[in-house]
């Protein structure tokens, strides 16, 4: 598995993306729904990465630079047809590394509360996240967790 830096033009991207946002409609409302669309993942605070083996593009993630001691998980996504296969993982790893390497002293996320979003919270878990209130600009809400992680 190859992971890289994604400028997110590629149409394999662009449809994993359009997936994503679809899948949290399916299970938030819309004013729960925090995932970034196409063009607010190029903004100049957020790197975004794609996993990739034999051509094939397994998933993606970003991290979004809060300030220069806290940064932002976002659009964690496994390509369907790749699920189960440590893709996730592989991602996490990697976006830990590199907030390690930024110097942050926390990384955190939001994700859903929903039983659809259990195994994204499962293996933020196993990594030693801990549920915490809303950061940055987040507010409370029934549909949203929160999760952060002291590096």
């Amino acid at each position: 598995m190859e992971i890289k830096i994604d400028d997110l033009t590629g149409s394999e991207i662009i449809s994993l993306i359009q997936e994503h946002l679809h899948g949290m409609t399916l299970h938030s409302p819309p004013e729960s729904i925090h995932a970034l669309a196409l063009d607010e993942l190029k903004k100049p605070e957020i790197t975004f990465w794609t996993a990739w083996d034999d051509g094939q593009l397994l998933g993606c993630g970003a991290l979004k630079d809060i300030d220069n001691k806290h940064g932002e998980l976002k659009s964690m996504r496994t390509a369907s047809a790749h699920l189960r296969k440590g893709v996730a993982q592989a991602m996490l790893e990697h976006i830990m590394k590199e907030a390690q390497r930024r110097g942050y002293q926390r990384i955190s996320l939001e994700t859903g509360s929903m039983d659809a979003f259990q195994p994204a919270r499962k293996l933020y878990e196993k990594y030693g996240f801990q549920y915490c209130p809303p950061f940055a600009d987040y507010e409370e809400d029934p549909n949203s967790v929160f999760m952060t992680l002291k590096l």
